[in-house]
């Protein structure tokens, strides 16, 4: 019999604006781009929408909470850290682990297929599970509202996260 307890789902979502003299972070990569993402730390949406969702299903609040753009010490960061921490934190929380992710990039530009497989590895790498644990698309807004015009990007995260035996 499987103990429902032992299962959460998380949901995230996260928004930034596309800036000048930036680069674009999308999922641990680097993307070649004339436009960045503009936000205190590397601005990676993709990671902030996936924190957000993880964070969700622990029930430990949301991203903004762990680390607040009002802090210095987080100005400029890799979101990949910002990341681990979050693993770190579920971990320590009441030993929950990843048992899948569903992202969704929103974004006109640039085209971002090419270089999913290589999010999903640092990914991977970072939350220590399998690659088929991740999934990652992306779509268009079909020219409508901020992500249609090129002004921002958006990411949404749906994650599904268990108990460790181990630990529970």
């Amino acid at each position: 019999m499987i103990d429902i307890m032992n299962f959460r789902t998380g949901f995230g979502y996260d928004v930034h604006r596309l800036g000048e003299n930036r680069p674009l972070w999308i999922g641990g990569v680097k993307i070649p781009y004339h436009l960045g993402l503009v936000g205190h730390s590397d601005a990676d949406v993709l990671i902030h929408a996936l924190c957000d969702a993880l964070l969700g299903a622990a029930g430990l609040g949301d991203i903004g909470n762990h680390f607040p753009d009002s802090d210095p010490a987080y100005k400029g960061i890799s979101s990949m850290i910002l990341l681990e921490n979050v693993m770190r934190k579920l971990s320590e929380s009441g030993g929950w682990c990843l048992v899948n992710a569903d992202m969704t990039l929103v974004a006109e530009k640039p085209r971002i297929a090419p270089f999913i497989g290589e999010m999903k590895k640092n990914l991977q790498k970072a939350m220590k599970c399998g690659y088929s644990c991740l999934n990652i698309k992306a779509t268009t807004s079909e020219g409508l509202g901020f992500t249609g015009t090129g002004q921002g990007m958006a990411a949404y995260a749906v994650v599904l996260v268990a108990k460790n035996d181990k630990t529970a």
